[in-house]
């Protein structure tokens, strides 16, 4: 379960590390209608949600689906800005398909690793997106009629938006976080440099790593999802965020340059188990007699024999039991003379809980 990205022969400086306006308020945005994802952003969000005029307020309502369950691609931008003027710039020089298209992602994620047409040339699609804003809400809904009538008039109404939230709060805010973002890619910037591309993209997130697969070399992005993408031709950028964790983007849409929206490191980030290890220690302890043998291990450390003859099965069965929760690495063991005893890690088995929503966030 990994998104990956083929780097092979892609020369060191099409890899770009950036702060993006655009990017970051996307994930601001994001927080903003998510708030229960976010609750290390608790103050801000609260602060800036109840100073929102509700005009303002109403009309982030109606598009919230370019960012609230996923992140649009046109929030993406391959090449970083100073501004986010500069990067609207930008985003108006695409043409309405792959505009609409990307806008209305919620039609197409099912497709998304294929590509999917855009919902301006093909009958399913378009049907499929009206369809599909309608269980969002009547206000949703009739957005998505307009940008599929009058994508120019839709364009401007979103670019207006996000020129206003520009205004309103998320100008101040890049103020106070540009410097950090910035300092953060340059410091990627400099290993890239200095000690290379696996050191570079190791240093971006303990879920990113760069593999060598037949021969091939790919970065490998483990999220609880399937995707595969070449940055040959074009290239990769990684975007810091100070709003993203713990959602870790990967833009991998055919026909589009590669993206990744990371979190920028703090002491707190970086150090979850990875979603395969989750998934592991998930099975592992949802077992109902190893469930049961975790009330004794949680207490103290015990021998195979004294387990079995606590719970009544054999030593044999024990051993099994115990040898997969050991390969979930959810128990310690220490020898004591002839007798091995163990016991259940308490820290790991704490974490399990939020190991396992920030995979399934990520």
């Amino acid at each position: 379960m990994s998104v990956c990205i083929d780097i092979t022969g892609l020369p060191p400086e099409r890899i770009v590390f950036g702060p993006s306006p655009l990017a970051e308020l996307g994930a601001a945005l994001h927080a903003l209608s998510e708030p229960a994802h976010h609750a290390r952003l608790h103050g801000w969000i609260t602060t800036t949600a109840c100073g929102l005029k509700p005009e303002l307020a109403d009309r982030l309502h109606e598009a919230d689906f370019l960012w609230r369950s996923t992140r649009s691609d046109i929030l993406m931008p391959a090449h970083p800005r100073e501004t986010l003027a500069e990067e609207l710039d930008d985003l108006d020089r695409m043409d309405d398909e792959k505009y609409v298209a990307a806008a209305l992602e919620i039609s197409c994620a099912s497709l998304y690793n294929e590509g999917a047409p855009s919902p301006l040339v093909d009958e399913r699609m378009r049907n499929r997106a009206l369809e599909l804003a309608a269980a969002r809400g009547p206000r949703q809904a009739a957005f998505v009629q307009r940008i599929l009538l009058d994508p120019p008039g839709a364009r401007a109404w979103i670019r207006r938006l996000l020129e206003d939230c520009d205004e309103a709060f998320f100008g101040d805010t890049w103020k106070r976080v540009r410097v950090q973002l910035a300092a953060d890619a340059r410091h990627k910037t400099e290993l890239l440099k200095r000690k290379g591309v696996a050191e570079a993209i190791g240093a971006v997130s303990g879920a990113v790593t760069l593999e060598t697969y037949e021969g091939r070399e790919r970065v490998v992005v483990d999220k609880l999802s399937h995707g595969r993408t070449s940055a040959a031709g074009t290239g990769l950028t990684f975007i810091p965020t100070a709003f993203g964790w713990p959602h870790l983007f990967a833009l991998h849409a055919p026909g589009w340059q590669p993206v990744v929206q990371y979190p920028v490191s703090t002491g707190e980030l970086g150090g979850s188990a990875p979603v395969d290890v989750v998934k592991a220690r998930l099975e592992a302890v949802a077992h109902p007699m190893r469930m049961r043998l975790c009330r004794s291990l949680a207490r103290g450390a015990y021998t195979t024999s004294e387990l079995a003859d606590s719970y009544g099965i054999s030593a044999p069965e024990v051993s099994r039991h115990l040898s997969v929760m050991k390969k979930a690495g959810l128990l310690t063991t220490q020898r004591r003379g002839r007798y091995v005893l163990h016991q259940l890690d308490v820290a790991v088995v704490a974490r399990l809980g939020s190991d396992f929503l920030e995979g399934v966030l990520r």
